[in-house]
């Protein structure tokens, strides 16, 4: 994995416990995620036949494998990642959903090699996963040679941080998000990358770019509030004025006052579809 602080220490790093990772990814999940219904809507508006094999790279505990496999019924998905425990989080999940015989998973680091299985894909999905890529050009090159001649490549990022609280906290100093979001920026975080050349390079015909909204009002948000936020003290602890890392520390320790002020969660990803060019495109 490459180390830059981008979305590596916010969702997908797989640096952090494995099983701490996965809660958080769970987490996101049932609260955000509905981008990915809406990202599945958008793939079957550009397939040209209903996907049989799909690949999705860095699949963590397959959250869009499954959302995959909800929306292209006919399909098998084969879920690649490095992390022996995601995988076994995947098979559980498969088997609890009775999809053990769609649903596949193949242990590699995409640094190190691309996995055989993959080869004839119809569909590529790399949610949050091109980033942590040591080199991201060579995985999409042999994205573009494992999908066959028509298939689609979907790449998505975080483009935007969630948010949970409102402006105008704390009331002794409103904004404390904004400066949270600033002091990730300043470090890193959430840098973003234009993939669209990369992919273009990798010999692929951009489609489309959409960005996918985050938007999600319920009770069930505050366990996932508190771990974002946590995170986001953990991150900063040095670099926050006492003024902000009291407010801070004062809500993560009581979770009556983080339900009643994170009510709502606010955010963004941007989405890219590209496609390898039909054989008779790539004839002439």
């Amino acid at each position: 994995m490459s180390h830059h602080t981008a979305l590596e220490h916010s969702l997908a790093s797989h640096h952090e416990h494995p099983a701490a990772l996965a809660e958080l990814l769970e987490r996101d999940a049932a609260v955000a995620g509905g981008y990915l219904d809406d990202a599945s809507v958008w793939i079957s508006e550009h397939v040209d036949s209903e996907p049989e094999q799909i690949v999705d790279l860095g699949a963590g505990t397959g959250v869009g494998t499954f959302a995959l496999a909800r929306r292209f019924s006919a399909a098998s998905v084969l879920a690649v990642d490095a992390s022996r425990t995601m995988l076994d989080h995947v098979t559980d999940s498969a088997t609890a959903a009775g999809l053990e015989q769609r649903v596949r998973t193949v242990e590699c680091d995409l640094n190190a090699s691309w996995p055989d299985a993959a080869a004839g894909a119809d569909l590529v999905w790399a949610s949050s996963s091109l980033h942590e890529l040591s080199d991201p050009d060579r995985v999409l090159r042999d994205a573009f040679e494992a999908l066959r001649p028509g298939g689609l490549l979907v790449a998505i990022e975080m483009d935007v941080l969630p948010s949970f609280l409102p402006a105008e906290f704390p009331p002794e100093a409103p904004g404390l998000e904004l400066r949270l979001h600033a002091e990730l920026t300043a470090l890193g975080w959430n840098a973003q990358h234009n993939w669209e050349s990369n992919i273009a390079a990798a010999g692929f015909t951009m489609l489309e770019r959409r960005q996918l909204i985050t938007q999600a009002s319920a009770p069930t948000i505050t366990p996932y509030a508190h771990a974002w936020l946590a995170k986001m003290r953990g991150a900063l602890v040095d670099r926050l004025t006492g003024v902000d890392l009291a407010a801070l520390t004062a809500l993560l320790d009581d979770d009556a006052e983080l339900a009643r002020i994170a009510t709502t969660i606010r955010g963004s990803r941007t989405a890219l579809l590209a496609r390898r060019a039909p054989a008779a495109d790539q004839q002439n």
